[in-house]
């Protein structure tokens, strides 16, 4: 078969989405297919990647606010049905809301290609943090318009398929996340790296890897480090990422380490060198840095939903709070603080958990859902 991937970001070290995707590139090829990856020009002269895998097709791309470095999708829907003419894919899979996307799900119906689609980012929770909550649920109907026009919808976790489904999303599958635990490992430890940040082999280290901005809930972050350090005082945050809170926080907090952005085994060498991950974000769709950290042999403090939900176990890899209760958020951080003695064991639990996820069983569960769904499809909205 031949297989049209359409998303916003790539290649797969930018975010989770893109990882996934390549992930799931791949996946198909090993198991024969053929494999297109639409997507935007990520910067002026970008052209397809030469790859013996799968081709590229590109297409214009903005800058997306708030995200440097970041463009997302413009193109028209008779220019992506004329090259899928040309190129007839079996089916389509969209990854994005966005208006590369809509244009696709139109363009794949133009010609009378199936089309999936996978929801990856809680854009309509993202309102109260950004001012525009009475919007929220017109952000909402058109994820949900979008989605159910398309004849399958993956979803990362199965808390992101529940609340899809109780919010009429149509058809929802889970389309679990993988970890490559070659890259993320608790070998990449580096003391010279841990010296750099004024860590010494004792010095209990915390970890942030993400968006620095106001999704990801960094006040609570910052407070249940500052519970954790009335117990350890000579803890080290260090934060890696970039994102519109960075300057501010920097300048409240000098005593943190600002790391910036990090990709492949830099990044694996930051996870590995901490001693702890903390997460305080309430809008994620699953999570892939909970599971990064995890493989990378550190405990995790993060809210009971999506990735801690599934993969992190109570008091063995990890603390886990309420979604939503800040004052058990900030009680688990006293809590895992007081555990100091015990981070190395619940560290090799979290490795020991992530060895049992395997992208081979994802893809396997992605190809025998669409395949069904192929075969079998169900009315869609337009």
């Amino acid at each position: 078969m031949k297989i049209a991937l359409v998303t916003e970001t790539y290649p797969p070290e930018i975010n989770g989405v893109a990882m996934t995707i390549e992930h799931l590139a791949h996946g198909l090829i090993a198991r024969g297919n053929e494999v297109e990856i639409v997507r935007p020009r990520q910067f002026r002269g970008d052209k397809p990647a030469t790859r013996e895998s799968y081709d590229e097709w590109l297409c214009a791309g903005m800058p997306l606010p708030g995200y440097k470095g970041l463009h997302f999708g413009i193109t028209r829907t008779g220019a992506l049905a004329k090259h899928w003419k040309k190129n007839r894919p079996d089916f389509v899979h969209v990854a994005t809301e966005g208006p590369l996307g809509w244009n696709a799900i139109k363009a794949a119906k133009k010609i009378g290609v199936p089309v999936v689609s996978s929801f990856h980012t809680n854009f309509h929770s993202y309102g109260k943090t950004y001012g525009y909550g009475t919007l929220m649920r017109t952000a909402l109907a058109w994820l949900r318009y979008i989605h159910n026009i398309t004849i399958l919808t993956f979803a990362p976790s199965e808390d992101a398929v529940r609340t899809l489904t109780m919010e009429n999303f149509n058809n929802v599958k889970l389309l679990g996340r993988g970890i490559d635990t070659a890259l993320f490992t608790p070998e990449r430890r580096s003391e010279t790296l841990r010296q750099s940040w004024g860590a010494a082999p004792e010095t209990p280290v915390v970890v942030y890897v993400g968006r620095i901005a106001g999704e990801k809930n960094m006040p609570v972050t910052i407070e249940a480090v500052e519970e954790m350090r009335k117990t350890l005082p000579d803890l080290k945050f260090v934060l890696v990422g970039d994102g519109p809170e960075r300057k501010k926080l920097q300048k409240q907090h000098p005593e943190y380490i600002f790391c910036g952005m990090k990709r492949g085994e830099e990044l694996a060498a930051h996870y590995a060198s901490a001693d702890m991950f903390v997460f305080a974000s309430e809008t994620e769709t699953f999570g892939n840095v909970v599971t990064e950290a995890m493989a990378s042999g550190l405990p995790v403090l993060a809210y009971d939903y999506a990735a801690p939900a599934c993969c992190v176990v109570e008091g063995e890899s990890g603390r886990k709070a309420k979604l939503g209760d800040k004052v058990a958020f900030l009680e688990a951080a006293r809590k895992i603080a007081a555990e100091r003695a015990r981070w190395a064991e619940m560290g090799k639990a979290a490795r020991e958990m992530t060895l049992t996820i395997s992208w081979n069983a994802v893809v396997d569960d992605y190809c025998e859902n669409v395949m069904n769904v192929i075969a079998n499809p169900q009315p869609t909205g337009a």
